[in-house]
Parts: structure tokens; sequence; C-alpha cells
């Protein structure tokens, strides 16, 4: 039997809306979301100028929101998103697309620069892998830091090839919606851009 693999990106491919943003607004509430984008925004612009990089800035909101907060806790309050939110956030025609590849013996890996945290419940629930930014975790305690890079543009690449013998599987699927997962698609025989929207 061929070896076959598909690697989706998540936010924005999988889901409607970037479930980072969705999170904080579950975990912390509308008006906490808004007042903290407001204080960080020096930062977002300086982001968007690219004066500071993506990870710099995911660190300084992640900080701001969740420093300190205790890892167990953290966990309950991401399957609690996951099974109360998430599932009104993903794509009917991605999760179709998944559950066709999967019938078709594709090894299925979602690859996401959001945290791990409140995507892995979900992947694990309907059976795919996981590829994800890692948040850093200090005398059990969320520090706000990412442990390693952000799982964006080409460390996207640089994470399945270190995980996966590309040249094993003679089909090779990639699905991604914006310009940080061109790397991506660009291992792909059949790569598809925006394919759900």
């Amino acid at each position: 039997m061929k070896k076959k693999i598909a690697f989706f990106d998540f936010d924005g491919t999988i889901t409607t809306k970037d479930t980072f943003l969705e999170f904080i607004k579950f975990s912390k509430g509308t008006f906490a979301f808004y007042l903290g984008f407001l204080l960080n925004s020096p930062y977002i612009v300086a982001f968007k100028l690219k004066v500071i990089s993506n990870q710099k800035a995911k660190e300084k909101v992640l900080r701001f929101f969740f420093r300190g907060t205790d890892v167990d806790e953290f966990k309950k309050l991401c399957e609690r998103f996951s099974e109360q939110r998430l599932p009104a956030l993903i794509r009917t025609k991605a999760l179709n697309e998944i559950d066709r590849l999967r019938h078709e013996n594709y090894f299925i890996v979602i690859v996401s620069a959001s945290p791990e945290n409140w995507i892995q419940h979900w992947a694990d629930k309907i059976g795919v892998e996981l590829i994800a930014s890692c948040l850093e975790v200090k005398d059990r305690k969320i520090t706000g830091r990412l442990e390693g890079r952000n799982c964006h543009g080409q460390e996207k690449v640089r994470r399945i090839t270190q995980k996966y013998i590309m040249n094993e599987f003679e089909e090779i699927y990639a699905y991604g919606d914006t310009k940080g997962d061109l790397p991506m698609l660009g291992l792909a025989h059949k790569a598809f851009y925006r394919p759900f929207v």
C-alpha cells in the first residue's frame, strides 16, 4: 500500500477564525480581550511594520494574558474551550476533506502556529496528529513564552521534516490559507490554498 500524508494548517484553514484570539476571549471575556489588545497595540503595530517578529508579538500577548497561570488550570481551560467553543469554529468542508482522506488511507497531520494546548484535545478526538507551537512552563506555571520557535512559515517545514521522512510518502497533500503556510505547501505534490472558504 502506498504511503500517503496530508498536512493541514489549522487557524483559518480548518477553522473560520483565529483560535488564538478566540481562546483569549473565551478564557478572559470580551472586555478584557479588547482592553488587553489595546494595551498591547504598540507591539502589534511593531509586528505589522516588521520591527519585531511574529514570535515576539505573540509572546507579549501571551505574557499579558496568561503569565503565572497554573498549568493544570490552563489545561482544564483548554479542554473546556475545545469542547464548548471550538466545534462551532470548524469548517464543515475541512472536516469532510479530512474524513475523505482518512478513508483513502492518508496519514493526517495538523500543523499550527497556535499553541498545541487547545488543539490537542480536538485532534485526539478526531484521531489526527498535531505539530504546533509549545508554551514554556516553569514551576508548573505558564511563563507566556514559547518553548522553541513559533511554528510558522519555514519553521513548519523544519518541524515536519524533523518528524517525517518525506521521500517515504508517494503522495503528499498540504492545505493552508496564508503566506505563512506557503513553505509547507511547497513540500506537497498537491497544494491547496484557501480551499474551504
